[in-house]
């Protein structure tokens, strides 16, 4: 009887989908595994052309797939950075080296002590490597070849800072000293290395400029008929001319103005250019002996000197300054004339807010009225002065300079000690000057006074908000002569507030060793370093097919590829149809485990009923041989 058969096909079936369900039961907690399950299809032993469909029992039910479910398993975080999920579609690529390529979602990888990214059972992950400008290589074995990083020299510094715009630069202690902090406004130190990976510092000292100017006096016994100054060469001897002076402070823009005082020359610098070297000075005419110069600092302030009349005064008046009356009376003399004036202070101050000071000097009998040191150029009309007598005659003025305002001289040194050379231009006159050469020495920054911004640095001016010029800085690798650091100082302030650095950063470091591997979303495989630095080694290759469905299960929680399947359409994770890398995490087995245990249920009844089905037939068999 073809029952029997029939009822033998059914048990296989229900045995096979028992064992489908059983392995999907058993790889529930298996990292990557994808469950199955049986299709079954029936079975007609013969079609007979033109026979109705009616008149064929059928012989039974055979199991026509033991089909794969690829959907994606829960990604769940684990706290190694080998292990790596796909968050998406495609398999991670792996070969045995011995010329097997399969495929897999389990990432549980570990490194091999040749440094290789391998499977639990030793087969390379495959990916992309790098050349030296970041291109992909073809696909090959993902391996740590950097097991240590080479030092690397600072080159590049970014620094910013704010210097308090409320210090007052008339305290700090002069001369200038390094080792003195009195004596500078502001300090920080940057951390650097050199080309063999040693650490320094390069110390950077601000100092305010004062507002002062420093006069420095060239002693000679008499005028020469030919002296050259800061390169600039010129006959004194009958006095300066106007173009003479023009050409003087062309050649030398620290100059503001130059003078004969009896046998000397007298050089006014500007105020921006305060605490400088001596002038460069040669005396080209031997018949006059040349001693020295003599340095001396004068106040950037503007002032006003009157000579007051002799007394006794000859009738009551009134004098006006800046609309104050002072009414002098009929036979004061010199002293009470100054001293009635110099009262007055406080309401010309008051109605005048640019004066500093009004005072008389009784061993000169002058009335001096000061200005603020930041009027600098105090405009004709400030201060009016009514003198209908002429008791004070015509003032000596001294014009203010305010350059003074924002400027600072910026220091650098080694290891706080060696001063080094950060792109002061030579001075004028000095060997090297035409060429434009560098020493060592500060440079000037400064700010606009009104906004507290940056405005230009070693010379160079620039709009607030615009490109800031670097300043190169060379002698701070003992290492490697030759190697010169960029100093951005991009959003440095004066304002007031607390002097603070806002930003720091440099691009030296030190030689490293390996102390991890870690992946990103993209599949970059990075290496860490002990000194802080990372480095990309490769990309993770994702594999995808046309039909995954295709593929052949190797066992291992791997696949192999088929014709059923096609080849692998290999790229980076995130491209095309490839998923992207998620590092630190696993994904887990798609086993739905509560529906796995209801097909159980089913396939344990499909095949009770089957052996029911044999049951019957044996027990009518059974009676038929009984007949």
């Amino acid at each position: 009887m073809a029952g029997f058969n029939t009822a033998i096909t059914g048990l296989k079936s229900a045995s096979t989908d028992l064992d489908v369900t059983g392995n999907n039961i058993a790889n529930s907690s298996t990292v990557g595994f994808k469950s199955s399950r049986t299709e079954f299809a029936d079975i007609y032993a013969t079609a007979v052309v033109g026979a109705g469909s009616s008149n064929t029992a059928g012989s039974g039910v055979t199991v026509s797939d033991i089909a794969q479910d690829f959907s994606a398993g829960t990604i769940e975080f684990t706290n190694n950075n080998l292990d790596l999920a796909i968050n998406g579609s495609g398999f991670f690529q792996l070969d045995d080296g011995q010329g097997s390529v399969t495929y897999t979602r389990a990432g549980a990888f570990e490194l091999d002590k040749n440094g290789n990214i391998v499977s639990k059972d030793g087969k390379n992950l495959q990916g992309y490597g790098l050349d030296d400008q970041g291109n992909l290589l073809p696909v090959g074995d993902l391996s740590v070849t950097q097991k240590e990083s080479p030092p690397k020299a600072t080159e590049s510094i970014d620094l910013s800072v704010n210097i308090d715009a409320r210090a007052d630069s008339t305290k700090l202690l002069t001369p200038y000293d390094k080792d003195e902090p009195s004596s500078f406004t502001y300090s920080t130190t940057v951390r650097t290395f050199d080309s063999l990976g040693n650490e320094h510092t390069i110390k950077l000292n601000m100092v305010e400029q004062p507002p002062v100017r420093e006069v420095q006096t060239l002693e000679f016994d008499a005028l020469p008929n030919s002296v050259t100054i800061s390169g600039y060469t010129f006959d004194p001897s009958d006095g300066i001319s106007a173009a003479e002076s023009i050409s003087l402070i062309a050649t030398d823009p620290r100059i503001a103005d130059i003078s004969v005082s009896g046998s000397n020359l007298v050089v006014r610098m500007n105020a921006s250019a305060t605490d400088i070297n001596e002038l460069q000075v040669v005396n080209n005419d031997g018949a006059v002996n040349f001693s020295g110069i003599s340095s001396d600092e004068l106040a950037a302030n503007e002032t006003h000197t009157y000579s007051l009349a002799a007394g006794p005064l000859a009738a009551d008046t009134t004098v006006e300054i800046g609309g104050i009356e002072v009414s002098l009376d009929a036979g004061m003399t010199q002293d009470q004339m100054g001293a009635a004036l110099a009262s007055s202070q406080g309401a010309i101050k008051d109605l005048n807010p640019d004066v500093e000071s009004v005072i008389y000097d009784a061993t000169s009998n002058e009335l001096i009225i000061t200005f603020k040191a930041a009027s600098g150029d105090v405009a004709d009309g400030l201060l009016a002065v009514s003198d209908p007598d002429t008791i004070m005659g015509a003032p000596a003025i001294m014009p203010g300079d305010n350059s003074y305002q924002g400027v600072y001289q910026v220091y650098a040194y080694l290891n706080g000690e060696e001063l080094l050379d950060i792109g002061k231009v030579v001075d004028p006159g000095e060997t090297g000057f035409a060429s434009e050469q560098t020493e060592v020495g500060p440079v000037l920054i400064t700010f606009d006074p009104s906004s507290g911004l940056l405005n230009s640095i070693n010379g160079q001016q620039f709009l607030a908000g615009g490109s800031v010029p670097a300043i190169t800085i060379t002698g701070a690798d003992p290492a490697n002569s030759e190697t010169e650091i960029r100093l951005d100082l991009s959003n440095t302030t004066q304002f007031a507030s607390t002097s603070i650095v806002k930003t720091q950063d440099q691009d030296g470091y030190s030689k490293g060793d390996l102390v991890g591997v870690s992946f990103g979303g993209n599949g970059e495989m990075i290496a860490s370093f002990s000194n802080g630095q990372n480095q990309q080694l490769g990309v993770v290759a994702i594999a995808t097919f046309e039909n995954q469905s295709g593929l052949r299960p190797s066992g291992g929680t791997e696949w192999s590829a088929t014709l059923d399947s096609g080849s692998a359409i290999v790229n980076p994770p995130g491209s095309g149809l490839s998923g992207s890398l998620r590092s630190a995490a696993l994904e887990q087995s798609n086993v739905d485990l509560s529906a796995e245990l209801v097909r159980l249920i089913e396939a344990q009844r499909n095949f009770q009923a089957n052996s029911k089905t044999l049951e019957t037939l044996n027990t009518v068999t059974q009676t038929i041989l009984q007949i």
